[in-house]
C-alpha cells in the first residue's frame, strides 16, 4: 500500500541556495496565506544562523502538495556540522541535491552525497543558480554524474531526474527552455521520483529518534519516522537506549509538523515524520517502541571528531563581572547536556575539576557553541584547537582533509606557498574560464587558520571547501602564527597616550578605556616573541613645556577579530576569555615570573 507521504533531506555546500530553495518551496505549497508576508529564510531560526548566514541545526517542514504530504529536513551545509546531516538519513526516503550552476558539486555535497547513497536513498538533483553570471547548467549536470559514478551508485540513483532552478527567482524547470514560472516542476518531481516510506501500519509502534526539540510545557521531543504501527497521546512505549538499557513511560503528546510550525496530532501514522512527548531524558539514536521486547533499530555510524579544545571555568580578574553562570558545575552540566543533542560532539572530564576536554568536527562547530553559551549568560576560557592524534602499529597518526581551493591565477603563488607550509599535498589543479581549481590533501592541523589566510591573500576572491579523508602519519610541525604578542605587565585602564607609544610595535586589539590586567594580550608584535608593555601609562604633568609637547599622533583603528578568527589566531599558551559581553585575549599563566618559569621548565625538558 502506497503511503501518501514523501519524506526528503535537501542537501548542499553552504551558499548553493537550499535554504532560499525551501522558502520558495513552502510558498508554492501554500504554506502561506495570499495576503500573508513570506519571511526569508524562514528555516535559520537561530540568530546565530540568521547573523552568519548559514544552517546548523537541522529542521523540519511540510507541505501538502496534490493530496500527499511532502515532509522537507533542511540541513547544514557547513562541513562542521556534518553530524547534523547524517543522523537525518534513517529519518528521510530520499534527497534533493543542490548544486550550485557556477561552482558545482563541492565538499559537503560530496559527503552528504555519499551517505545518502550508502543508505540507499534516492536522489533529484536541483542546479540551482541558473540565473547567476558564467552559470554552465549543461556542463555542472555532466560533473554530477561523474561524482555519481565515483561514489559507486546503483543504476537507479545514477539515472536521477535534473531539475534546473533560480531559488532566488522562485522557480524551477525540467528542461532549460521550459518557461519559468514557479517551483511546481520540483514538488511533481518529488511525487513521482521519491519512493513512499517503506513503514508496516499493522505492526507494533516503532521509531528511531533521529532528532530532538524543546517545548516548555511538554519538555524534550523526540523526533523520527514511525516506522511501524502507530502512536497516540496516552499510549505506553519503551524506550531503548543505546546501552541496551530500557525505560517505559506513557506518551504525553505527539506532534505533527504543518508548514513551518509543529502541531498537536491525534495520531502519528506509519511513516510519517513526528514528534514525541513524554520522557525526561531521551537522546539521538535511541528506539521508542509499543513492545518491550523489541529490536533497537541500527543507528547510522557518525565520523568521528578530529580536533578538541579545552574549555575551562574563568579564573582571571574580571571574571564573574558580567556572567550568569560561572561555577564549575554550571560549566559541566551544559557542555554535557549539549552533547545530548549534538553527536558529533564529546565531552570529557580531566584531571583538572575546573577544566573539560571538547571534541568536536571543526572549530566553526565549537565557536557556535561558545557564543551560544555565551548568549545564555555562560563565562568559560577557550584553549587553541588541537588535533586528535591515534597510534597505529606504534606510529603516530593525524586526521587528514580533502581541500579544494578556488583561486584567481594572480593569486595561485601566493596560496600555493601558504599551503606548502601547511605541509599540503597538491593532488589535482585544473583551470578553467574563472581561475584555477586546486585538490590537496592536508593536515586537519594545517586548515586551521587557512581560510583567514586565503581571504587576504586572494582580496576576498578565494574560496575554499573540505572534508574528513582520513588517518595518516604525523606530518611534522606547522607554523601558522610568526608574529607574538604584545602582553600587558599590569591591571588598570588603557589610555590614549600609552596606546599611542605602542602602536609602532604592532597592531592593537583593544581601544583607549579599556579595563586590562597582567597577563592580558592587547595587540600582536610584529616580531616573533611576546613583548610585555603597560598599556595604561599616563603623560607626567610638569610646568616645562618641551617644543612638539602636544602634538598626537592618531590612533589606527584597533583590530576587532571574530570568535572563530580568535580561535585560530591563540597560541598553544594562551586562551579565550568568553563572558557574555567581552571576548578577550590572555595568556593560559598570567604571571609574567610564572610564565617564563614555565617556559624555562618546558624547554629544559623537551631538551
Amino acid at each position: 500500500m502506497q503511503i501518501p507521504i514523501r519524506n526528503i533531506a535537501i542537501i548542499a555546500h553552504v551558499d548553493h541556495g537550499k535554504t532560499t530553495l525551501v522558502d520558495k518551496l513552502l510558498r508554492d505549497g501554500g504554506v502561506y496565506r495570499d495576503n500573508q508576508v513570506m519571511e526569508d529564510r524562514v528555516m535559520d531560526s537561530m540568530d546565530l544562523e540568521r547573523e552568519k548566514g548559514i544552517t546548523i541545526k537541522a529542521k523540519n517542514a511540510s507541505v501538502q502538495w496534490k493530496g500527499v504530504t511532502v515532509n522537507i529536513v533542511d540541513t547544514p551545509g557547513h562541513a562542521d556540522f556534518s553530524g547534523e546531516v547524517e543522523r537525518i538519513m534513517k529519518m528521510v526516503d530520499g534527497v534533493l541535491i543542490v548544486v550550485d550552476a557556477y561552482e558545482g558539486p563541492q565538499a559537503q555535497t560530496r559527503f552528504v552525497l555519499r551517505k545518502a547513497i550508502m543508505e540507499g536513498l534516492k536522489p533529484i538533483v536541483v542546479v540551482n543558480k541558473i540565473d547567476r553570471e558564467h552559470a554552465d547548467p549543461h556542463g555542472i549536470h555532466d560533473q554530477v554524474l561523474e561524482l555519481l559514478l565515483e561514489l559507486n551508485a546503483s543504476e537507479d540513483q545514477f539515472n536521477a531526474p535534473f531539475i534546473y532552478a533560480s531559488a532566488k527567482d522562485g522557480f524551477a524547470v525540467r528542461e532549460m527552455s521550459d518557461p519559468a514560472e514557479n517551483m511546481a516542476p520540483l514538488l511533481d518531481a518529488i511525487l513521482e521520483h521519491i519512493p513512499s516510506p517503506e513503514a508496516d501500519p499493522g505492526a507494533a509502534f516503532r521509531m528511531l529518534v533521529s532528532n530532538l526539540d524543546w517545548n516548555d510545557y511538554v519538555g524534550r521531543i523526540a523526533i523520527g519516522k514511525v516506522l511501524g504501527g502507530s502512536v497516540r497521546a496516552g499510549d505506553r512505549i519503551t524506550c531503548i537506549r543505546r546501552d541496551g538499557s530500557r525505560e517505559s513511560t506513557t506518551v504525553m503528546k505527539v506532534f505533527h509538523f504543518s508548514g513551518i510550525h509543529s502541531s498537536e496530532y491525534i495520531t502519528g501514522e506509519s511513516g510519517d515524520i513526528v514528534g514525541i512527548a513524554g520522557f525526561d531524558e531521551v537522546s539521538i539514536g535511541e528506539t521508542l517502541s509499543s513492545d518491550v521486547d523489541a529490536e533497537p533499530v541500527p543507528f547510522v555510524e557518525i565520523d568521528p571528531p578530529t580536533i578538541q579544545m579545552r574549555f575551562c571555568v574563568n579564573d582571571g580578574p574580571l571574571a564573574g563581572r558580567d556572567g550568569k553562570y560561572v561555577t564549575t558545575r554550571q560549566l559541566r552540566e551544559r557542555l554535557y547536556r549539549e552533547t545530548r543533542t549534538n553527536i558529533s560532539l564529546a565531552v570529557e572530564d580531566t584531571d583538572q575539576p575546573n577544566v573539560f576536554l571538547v571534541s568536536a568536527r571543526g572549530a566553526m562547530q565549537i565557536a557556535v557553541l561558545v557564543e551560544t553559551m555565551r548568549r545564555e549568560g555562560y563565562e568559560m576560557l577557550v584553549s587553541r584547537p588541537q588535533v586528535i592524534l591515534k597510534r597505529v602499529d606504534g606510529v603516530i597518526h593525524e586526521p587528514y582533509e580533502s581541500l579544494w581551493v578556488e583561486v584567481s591565477e594572480d593569486g595561485l603563488g601566493d596560496i600555493m606557498q601558504n599551503l606548502a607550509g601547511r605541509k599540503a599535498r597538491i593532488i589535482n589543479m585544473r583551470h578553467h574560464s574563472h581561475g584555477i581549481s586546486l585538490e590537496c590533501d592536508i593536515p586537519t592541523r594545517g586548515l586551521i587558520g587557512f581560510e583567514t589566510d586565503l581571504v587576504n591573500q586572494t582580496a576576498g576572491r578565494g574560496a575554499m571547501s573540505h572534508l574528513f579523508k582520513e588517518y595518516g602519519p604525523y606530518a611534522g610541525e606547522i607554523r601558522t602564527r610568526y608574529t607574538g604578542t604584545l602582553v600587558a605587565v599590569g591591571p588598570g585602564v588603557t589610555t590614549y597616550f600609552a596606546l599611542e607609544s605602542l602602536q609602532d610595535r604592532g597592531r592593537l586589539f583593544i581601544d583607549p578605556g579599556t579595563e586590562v590586567y597582567e597577563g592580558m594580550i592587547i595587540g600582536g608584535n610584529s616580531r616573533g616573541e611576546d613583548l610585555p608593555v603597560n598599556p595604561t601609562r599616563t603623560k607626567q604633568l610638569s610646568n616645562v613645556r618641551s617644543q612638539g609637547e602636544g602634538k598626537t599622533i592618531p590612533l589606527e583603528p584597533p583590530v576587532k577579530m571574530s570568535l572563530e578568527r580568535l580561535i585560530e589566531y591563540i597560541a598553544d599558551d594562551e586562551y579565550i576569555e568568553a563572558t557574555p559581553t567581552a571576548l578577550r585575549m590572555r595568556k593560559k599563566i598570567l604571571n609574567a615570573t610564572r610564565r617564563k618559569r614555565a617556559a624555562q621548565s618546558q624547554a629544559t625538558v623537551s631538551a
